[in-house]
């Protein structure tokens, strides 16, 4: 029979748990309204898709730019660990080189705006872009080297020059709301595809 400071250590790890999952909860819901809206779509309409009150979003993050920030890390982890499992599930490394640069396209549609709600903290913002290179410019090159080894695509594509590409056709995306990044990306992939 388990005592009671078992039953108290697996009852704070539930709660630890739910806290994550609520957590995670959050910035899912935020991400989806940034995309929809930009990053300054009021808290209630988060709370809204998140099924929670707007209380619970400020426990979490007590202002804007901590969810910002909260939400690029979110993704750019989501984006990195994304980057294995579609080379693993994927029909090919070309499909998984497609579908992952769809998620970054997401992602950076997403952070348009992070610099505005950052804007009081630029060491901060140098310290996101870093950390966002060193997770993401990794899981490209071995997009792109399955690619290329499987003779789907020409060698010698630097993973950084084609996350800067998609970043620069991503940059227009909030000036025009006619221009489709997506579009341009598939044209800029088919470029990689070799021959035959």
């Amino acid at each position: 029979m388990p005592g009671a400071s078992e039953t108290k250590g697996a009852s704070a790890r539930s709660t630890r748990a739910d806290a994550v999952r609520n957590r995670q909860v959050l910035l899912d819901a935020a991400a989806e309204v940034f995309v929809a809206s930009g990053v300054d779509a009021p808290i209630r309409e988060i709370a809204a898709r998140a099924g929670v009150g707007t209380g619970t979003v400020y426990r979490h993050f007590p202002t804007r730019a901590d969810l910002v920030v909260a939400v690029y890390r979110h993704q750019v982890e989501a984006c990195a660990e994304a980057g294995p499992a579609l080379l693993a599930d994927s029909a090919s490394p070309f499909a998984a080189l497609r579908a992952w640069t769809g998620l970054f396209v997401d992602f950076l549609v997403t952070k348009h705006g992070l610099a505005h709600a950052m804007r009081a903290d630029s060491g901060g913002f140098e310290a996101l872009h870093a950390y966002f290179l060193d997770r993401l410019v990794p899981v490209c090159a071995q997009l792109l080297d399955a690619a290329a080894e499987a003779g789907e695509t020409e060698p010698g594509t630097q993973a950084y020059e084609l996350m800067r590409g998609i970043g620069n056709l991503c940059a227009g995306y909030d000036d025009d709301p006619r221009y489709d990044p997506r579009r341009l990306v598939g044209l800029l992939l088919q470029g990689l595809r070799r021959p035959g």
